[in-house]
């Protein structure tokens, strides 16, 4: 006999919307100052409310990190640009390709299981973390390095491998461009800056797919196909006023702190994720 799903208390969801709200503000943050538009943040703690239907969580979190980055990302690239921080010959084509590798991430995660697909994130997560440590030019970059162009397969290639791991993961693609552009010999401040236009054909063709892609889940009307509205909305209401304050600060951090910062933050989203 299938088990009768057991129905929230008010007290339960205030506390479920509260701690929505306060990691939506540490979206906020981590949207400006790493370019993560929220897809670390939000798919632990969305996966970890999801869990009353096991079914559904992981293509849940996902499906909800992406409606949320669209804003995020979409609010945070405005900020940068307004601030001459976007750097076009970074930008295009580089772009085009993730979109193409999106929309190829996107259905390939509709048809993969739930334990494939947390792990996967866990397994993209230590493997990025490693080669950010191993790999000279993250943590630390010299003065007189200058930025270098990237080159056409790393453009083509690189940018639709970028776009298929990233919007199956629901993650948006910025552990994989920033780590880019600082091998390329940007400072953090710009990396960082790029990551969120780079990031918005990952969660606009994700967030369609997810969207479409099942007529509802065990919630039933909160659910347009596996996007959460109720979390993503709550989400969105903790990220939008932090992005507004975050922006502000960006550049005064120093590159070596803001580069050891985004590590540290990727060791903690590892973590989140494995203890579920």
């Amino acid at each position: 006999m299938p088990a009768v799903p057991v129905r929230p208390t008010v007290e339960g969801v205030l506390i479920e919307i509260s701690v929505l709200l306060g990691f939506g503000c540490l979206s906020g943050v981590t949207t400006v100052l790493f370019g993560f538009g929220g897809g670390f943040i939000t798919v632990p703690v969305v996966y970890a409310f999801a869990l009353a239907e096991p079914e559904h969580a992981m293509h849940v979190a996902v499906a909800t990190s992406t409606a949320v980055m669209v804003v995020n990302a979409g609010s945070a690239t405005l900020a940068q640009w307004r601030a001459g921080r976007l750097r076009r010959d970074y930008l295009w084509p580089l772009i085009v390709f993730i979109g193409l590798g999106a929309v190829l991430g996107s259905f390939a995660a509709t048809m993969a299981g739930e334990s494939v697909l947390r792990w996967l994130f866990v397994a993209y997560l230590a493997l990025t973390i490693a080669d950010s440590v191993v790999r000279k030019g993250f943590v630390s970059r010299r003065d007189e390095d200058r930025p270098r162009a990237l080159g056409g397969i790393t453009t083509t290639a690189g940018g639709t491998g970028i776009g298929a791991v990233a919007s199956f993961l629901g993650v948006g693609g910025s552990v994989l461009t920033v780590p880019l552009m600082r091998r390329k010999g940007l400072p953090m401040a710009d990396a960082t800056a790029l990551a969120n236009p780079l990031s918005l054909p990952v969660a606009v063709i994700g967030t369609a797919v997810y969207a479409f892609a099942a007529t509802g889940t065990a919630s039933g009307t909160a659910h347009l196909g596996y996007v959460d509205l109720v979390a993503a909305g709550a989400l969105l209401c903790g990220s939008l006023p932090t992005i507004a304050v975050t922006r502000r600060v960006v550049g005064r951090i120093p590159d070596r702190a803001h580069a050891i910062a985004y590590l540290a933050l990727l060791v903690a989203a590892l973590i989140a994720i494995v203890i579920r």
